[in-house]
């Protein structure tokens, strides 16, 4: 499915349409591998694509873009100050772009990111429930339906009661999508409460550990090979193969990991405390924060998730829409490069002021933070 609305350009034609841009100035150490941009995102991108050398080369991008709500955001005058703010109206972004343009306006810069992700890298999209189904065809489009992998919800903030014809909503969403389907995987786990390891692990040997059993055997016919033979005079079930080989078995066997029922029917022993923790679904809790040096400042460990799970220690992540810095400050603190680009003043301040005031002390050879600020001439 593919949506039809004026203005949609073709892929050549957006390209020819963008304006070059060159470097203006440079600020920082130019050696480190991370980069904060001021400027339009689409010429810088483009730029990045042509002239930086990083076609191909990101592993994560997550982005967090205006959402079509055709308001005006600014900063509290409190945080305008604490960032010697130079915008009189504390403007910290203009998100009155609506309709096909605004779709267009995304859909134009995914395709360039298309262009920057690496074969192994993904992308997160941040966005709410009254413009994200129209995001996730224009994603289905440029990245390819077959490249979704998740939709995930994310509780936003409390139950609240607006005098309102409607069900309270506390969430936004967050589209996930990999380039090829090669994307890094690194598996999030959280900690299993008591009530978990009750609930699933329901059996106790005598020691006292909790522990209960999976079958043996998994769907899919392995007629050649170890995995389709008997063990013990015994077929897996048709239609299905061993989990591991007979000597495996056999061996998990004298280990005492497995369970035999009265009818004689084996299974496998998990037990809690071996377990690492419980996998992460796709309904999820980081919630607003409370007082948000910019506005919609996101929650900086679902940030933190996001990175450690679709990226490497010698990834590069960018955040084209990069406000405040949340997704370049969880880059840092995990050890990756980033590359954090954003058109308005006051979403650049907030940003180094976010970054230079942490304490890097976690940079494995203990070296103070550095960045690269490279301003484009609009």
């Amino acid at each position: 499915m593919i949506l039809a609305y004026g203005g949609k350009k073709g892929e050549e034609e957006i390209f020819k349409s963008i304006r070059e841009c060159k470097l203006n100035s440079i600020k920082g150490n130019p050696k480190t591998n991370s980069k904060l941009i001021y400027g339009e995102n689409i010429e810088v991108l483009n730029y990045l694509i042509n002239h930086g050398g990083l076609r191909g080369k990101i592993d994560l991008i997550y982005i967090d873009p205006p959402f079509s709500t055709n308001n005006i955001f600014r900063m509290s005058q409190e945080k305008a100050n604490s960032i010697s703010r130079s915008n009189a109206d504390n403007i910290a972004y203009d998100d009155s772009l609506i309709g096909p343009g605004y779709l267009e306006f995304i859909r134009q810069r995914l395709i360039l990111l298309k262009e920057l992700l690496s074969e192994k890298g993904s992308i997160y999209f941040h966005i709410d429930y009254k413009i994200g189904h129209y995001i996730k065809i224009i994603m289905d489009e440029v990245f390819g339906k077959n490249n979704f992998i998740n939709d995930i919800t994310r509780i936003k903030c409390n139950p609240k009661n607006f005098e309102r014809k409607a069900y309270g909503n506390i969430k936004d969403m967050v589209l996930f999508y990999s380039k090829t389907g090669k994307h890094i995987w690194n598996e999030p786990k959280i900690p299993m409460s008591d009530e978990d390891i009750e609930r699933l692990f329901k059996k106790i040997d005598k020691d006292g550990r909790r522990y209960t059993t999976i079958p043996l055997h998994a769907p899919g016919e392995t007629k050649a090979g170890a995995t389709g033979q008997p063990w013990r005079g015994i077929l897996p079930p048709k239609g299905r193969h061993w989990r591991s080989s007979p000597d495996v078995l056999e061996d998990l066997d004298k280990k005492g990991l497995i369970e035999w029922s009265k009818k004689g029917v084996p299974r496998k022993k998990i037990y809690a405390d071996e377990k690492e923790g419980k996998k992460i679904q796709d309904i999820i809790e980081f919630k607003d924060l409370q007082n948000p040096t910019y506005p919609t400042e996101k929650n900086l460990n679902l940030l933190k998730l996001i990175v450690s799970t679709s990226s490497n220690k010698d990834s590069i992540i960018l955040d084209c829409f990069c406000g405040s810095g949340t997704t370049l400050k969880a880059a840092q603190e995990l050890g990756r490069n980033w590359i954090g680009i954003d058109r308005s003043e006051e979403a650049i301040k907030a940003a180094l002021q976010k970054l230079s005031s942490h304490q890097m002390n976690f940079l494995e050879n203990g070296q103070e933070f550095e960045y690269l600020e490279q301003q484009i001439q609009l």
